[in-house]
């Protein structure tokens, strides 16, 4: 059985999209993991995906996150993250670009465990 792939824009990777992309207008941005199985159908259907592991990218993303944010019309944030001490990275830049952007949006985290399970 082939399942529908549910990503809405190219490229995810938060370096690489442009901080006024057209697409962030209304999104409600998640940032992504890629072990918990139904994913694509939780997270990634009908909202804006960025990826991104600030371990291995070795930079802090809060500019770039406070730039999207303040550009656009961003509804929500959803940060979708491992359980892994080094995720907390990631959350940490979206909590601090959401204060740094000056505007109110609600945000949400959800963690998933290294075996795939929701662990919210």
């Amino acid at each position: 059985m082939q399942r529908l792939r549910r990503l809405c824009q190219w490229p995810v990777q938060i370096k690489l999209v442009p901080a006024n992309a057209p697409y962030f207008s209304g999104a409600a941005v998640d940032c992504t993991a890629y072990a918990y199985a139904a994913f694509h159908e939780r997270f990634i259907k009908g909202h804006i995906t960025l990826v991104g592991c600030p371990k291995l990218d070795g930079v802090d993303y809060s500019g770039k996150l406070t730039e999207i944010i303040r550009h656009n019309d961003i509804k929500s944030v959803t940060i979708v993250r491992m359980e892994v001490p080094c995720c907390g990275g990631l959350e940490h830049a979206a909590v601090t670009a959401l204060k740094n952007s000056g505007k109110f949006i609600p945000w949400q985290v959800y963690t998933i465990s290294t075996d795939g399970r929701s662990l919210d």
